[in-house]
């Protein structure tokens, strides 16, 4: 029974992560032979003033916003 647990910025909209944990369940099911049904998903958001990388916060390093706003890509 995998538990799948992603942490990311808040800001997403339902349907985009309603797509990430389809993709998500099916890769796993598949990758390890289990029935879907036993793949659980949890998704935890964090705003960008409590998540930081290089010593700065992401809504100082990144601004207002989510994704990749402000990154070099």
């Amino acid at each position: 029974m995998p538990f799948i647990n992603i942490k990311m910025a808040h800001g997403r909209s339902a349907e985009q992560k309603q797509q990430l944990v389809e993709a998500i369940t099916r890769e796993v099911a598949r990758t390890l032979d289990v029935d879907m049904d036993w793949i659980t998903v949890v998704i935890d958001e964090y705003p960008r003033d409590n998540w930081a990388t290089g010593g700065q916060l992401h809504s100082v390093k990144y601004g207002d916003g989510f994704g990749r706003q402000g990154t070099k890509r």
